[in-house]
């Protein structure tokens, strides 16, 4: 997180590859072959072997396709496309070509799921990180015994090297992490480099780890030669993964990686065997050419499609599986989309204004509007993925039946036990005998319950908040002037996130409030600027497999405060503070990370959250993610959560060990 021999010039193998790109793409383009088999519920949609070998055709001269799994690249066409640099900041191609997962690597990973030997994994590091008494300092122990693509083994001087060239050069990503932090580092030996810190930090170490932005690995050996560390290309990359780099088409459309010689010098080769010989990132274009795509067995791993997407290939391509073996089919990203608002807006900056704008969501018609009701909700603030239910969601449903907020003075119970309930009657009106009825599937798949529709809750706590509704309808401030509360979206560029605001935005104004929709070509900016009222997309990203919230939570501190008008720090865009959850963030940052405490202060936000609803939580960031069996085997899924399908992550790794060629 596998010939033939042709001797050809450069040009007349680029020339070759064109050609088969072009004919691949004519390929992808011809009618999808209709077939009235679709999978039936709770069964795998395999084929129990691969075609013969006299149809098993090229993707490139000396590539069998039989053992060429291939990946879409998120990101698209890779411009510019020789670029292996990782560590520019502001980098943001070559990352999602196969580079940080076939080879690239880091000290430690979190899974977001369950992981292949549990969800944390020692990489190039050989233990967990080991840090002194007051967490000023950090020792790393390296692994020995690994090795670069080129024959040069992974020492202490790699890492040492890495962070130092990035705390002496500016144009490098985590620059001002590091030099904010480390105080000096000391490399006593071969294999081990200790971090002295300026302050007290018990999560240092996720720099180095990923599912986030970790810092990989630089060779020393190669960057060393070169003048400028910003300006070089790293073309071509020398791999401390499983893969090397065999070829790439030069308009950024294609990748194509090979499984090392020695791959068994790699940290991957720790946890098992890898199968696949090569693997090809490309541009397979806009959902509905994925979808064709995939039909015709010409890409075995959909990064992310449509919800109609989805449920034509569920249709027609017996072969196609997702995360879960049916509806709701897509994998549950371990991001929160919410509606997200400033809270210093006049009206926005009362708890008594979001709650009402939260109960004036029907939460059923979001779901069928965004996901055609394959949507997994969540009321609390964390999202319901990954080992989250098990952490948070499910300790915290006896609490949320019994919660209760002020409305006219006199308790009321907001949450909604029926909720997911709703959403799967509604979704199987439409796709029948697809969508499961069995109640604990549901709350598996759909999640359990949200906060109810309410308007008339809604219009008292409105009133309680000296908020006026005039003649005509609307809401007023107490002032009497509007009450407008535009929405910002992902527009175009995400469609469902898109259509999940626009339901927010019916519902809001069907109950008096000036609501418009306001897609974004660039949302995140705006967003961290506070120049906005209310945005629909995420501000909560978390670990998912760790129930450890730091992450996201330790820029929430009120000290990190920047009022609107000026770039938030780290993740909070809505302003939000309050005395408690600073306490809460305090006393996480004084725990290991893997103190069993941590889970009980996360518990006190989800409670503190609620109650203040700074943003209102809506659902997991379902991804869309669609695997082909006719040619490998062993994907992650629901029932085999060893990592997660989505290619774009440094934990696509670990999905090489697991999946397998089909037999001959």
């Amino acid at each position: 997180m596998r010939k033939i021999a042709i001797a050809r010039t450069r040009r007349e193998f680029l020339k070759e590859a064109a050609a088969f790109t072009a004919a691949a793409a004519l390929a992808s383009c011809a009618p999808a072959t209709q077939t009235d088999q679709t999978p039936s519920q709770g069964q795998d949609a395999e084929s129990p072997e691969a075609p013969p070998a006299a149809s098993v055709e090229e993707v490139q001269p000396g590539v069998p396709r039989n053992e060429c799994l291939i990946l879409e690249n998120p990101s698209g066409t890779v411009q510019p496309a020789d670029d292996f640099n990782r560590w520019r900041s502001g980098y943001s191609g070559s990352w999602v070509c196969g580079l940080q997962q076939l080879a690239l690597d880091a000290l430690w990973y979190i899974d977001p799921n369950a992981g292949v030997n549990g969800v944390w994994d020692n990489a190039l590091a050989a233990e967990k990180p080991i840090y002194n008494e007051d967490f000023t300092q950090m020792t790393v122990k390296l692994r020995q015994g690994i090795y670069w693509s080129d024959g040069v083994e992974f020492t202490a001087d790699d890492l040492y090297y890495t962070v130092d060239t990035i705390m002496k050069n500016s144009g490098l990503s985590n620059n001002g992490l590091f030099t904010g932090n480390i105080e000096k580092m000391e490399q006593p030996d071969k294999y081990t480099v200790i971090f002295y810190l300026k302050a007290p930090n018990s999560r240092f170490h996720s720099a180095f780890t990923v599912r986030w932005g970790a810092t990989y690995i630089m060779p020393k050996h190669i960057f060393e030669k070169e003048a400028d560390p910003v300006a070089f290309k790293f073309n071509p990359p020398v791999s401390l993964g499983a893969y090397v780099l065999k070829d790439f088409d030069p308009n950024g459309k294609w990748y194509l990686w090979e499984r090392r010689e020695d791959w068994k010098r790699t940290t991957v080769a720790l946890l098992g065997d890898v199968d696949v010989k090569y693997a090809m990132y490309i541009d397979p274009g806009p959902s509905d050419k994925r979808v064709i795509a995939q039909t015709a067995h010409q890409l075995d791993v959909i990064h992310d499609i449509t919800p109609e997407g989805r449920i034509t290939l569920a249709k027609n391509s017996p072969t196609s599986v997702g995360w879960f073996k049916s509806f709701p089919w897509a994998h549950p990203d371990p991001t929160l989309p919410a509606v997200i608002y400033n809270n210093e807006k006049p009206g926005l900056d009362k708890k008594e204004v979001r709650w009402a704008l939260t109960l004036a969501i029907d939460i059923a018609q979001v779901a069928m509007a965004s996901y055609k009701g394959a949507a997994t909700i969540s009321a609390i603030h964390v999202p319901p993925t990954g080992m989250y239910p098990h952490y948070y969601h499910e300790p915290l449903e006896p609490w949320l039946n019994d919660f209760t907020i002020k409305v006219g003075g006199k308790d009321y119970k907001p949450y909604d036990p029926t909720a997911a309930q709703r959403i799967a009657d509604l979704a199987r009106e439409s796709l029948g005998d697809l969508v499961p009825s069995d109640p604990e599937t549901i709350k598996k798949y759909i999640g359990a319950g949200w906060w109810k529709y309410d308007p008339e809750a809604a219009e008292q706590l409105m009133l309680d908040a000296g908020m006026q509704k005039g003649s005509d309808g609307k809401w007023k401030l107490p002032d009497g002037s509007p009450f407008k509360v535009p929405m910002m979206s992902l527009g175009e560029s995400n469609p469902t996130m898109n259509r999940a605001a626009a339901a927010v935005v019916e519902n809001w104004k069907a109950f008096g409030v000036e609501a418009t929709l306001e897609p974004q070509a660039n949302l995140w900016p705006i967003q961290s600027s506070g120049e906005y009222s209310a945005s629909f997309a995420w501000v909560i990203e978390t670990w998912g497999g760790d129930p450890d919230l730091f992450f996201f939570l330790q820029s929430w501190h009120s000290k990190f405060y920047v009022p609107s008008g000026e770039s938030a720090a780290g993740t909070n865009s809505m302003r939000w503070k309050h005395p408690e959850l600073d306490r809460i963030i305090e006393s996480i940052q004084q725990i290991s990370f893997d103190d069993p405490k941590g889970v009980e202060l996360g518990l006190e936000y989800c409670k503190l959250a609620a109650q203040e609803m700074p943003i209102t939580p809506i659902m997991a960031y379902n991804v869309f993610t669609t695997m082909d069996t006719t040619y490998f085997t062993g994907y992650p899924s629901v029932d085999d959560p060893y990592t997660d399908p989505v290619p774009n992550w440094g934990n696509t790794k670990y999905m090489f060990i697991k999946v397998k060629p089909k037999k001959s």
